[in-house]
């Protein structure tokens, strides 16, 4: 059975924790520590405009001496941020975090958001599919001898 990128969803829900344009540095790093995440999608209206991630914070605020409150999230997001669509398959998610290189992506439904994976939400989908892999074959090994 191929596991999709909607089967991901499925289990870890599709919130989608935001901002706008119009927001600070500020206001994204508040709501990233509330959600405990280490990435937050940058929208306008509905489409996502950018992500900006822990690494943005460090790379382009603390170490440029910018400051939070100050500097509108826009101006320091990454721009061009890669997507999958909710069939694809597992590893293909897998292999777009490798080329990008990043570590969530939003996922589009009939080119409309239906949630973001992380590369965490993607590599525990997998070990949860090899153990039930592994177990099976156990079982049937097992029945036949």
């Amino acid at each position: 059975m191929e596991i999709k990128i909607s089967d991901v969803l499925e289990e870890k829900g599709r919130d989608v924790i935001s901002v706008g344009l119009k927001a600070t540095v500020f206001d994204a790093i508040k709501i990233m520590a509330e959600h405990k995440i280490g990435a937050i999608l940058v929208l306008e209206g509905e489409k996502p405009v950018g992500i900006f991630s822990e690494r943005d914070y460090m790379n382009k605020i603390i170490l440029q001496g910018h400051s939070s409150k100050k500097t509108p999230v826009k101006d320091v997001m990454t721009r061009d941020v890669a997507c999958v669509t909710s069939d694809a398959p597992l590893n293909e998610g897998l292999a777009i975090m490798n080329q990008v290189p990043c570590r969530h992506l939003p996922v589009l439904k009939d080119k409309k958001l239906a949630g973001v994976v992380s590369i965490g939400d993607l590599v525990r989908k997998m070990l949860k599919h090899q153990e039930a892999t592994i177990h099976y074959l156990n079982e049937y090994i097992q029945l036949a001898y």
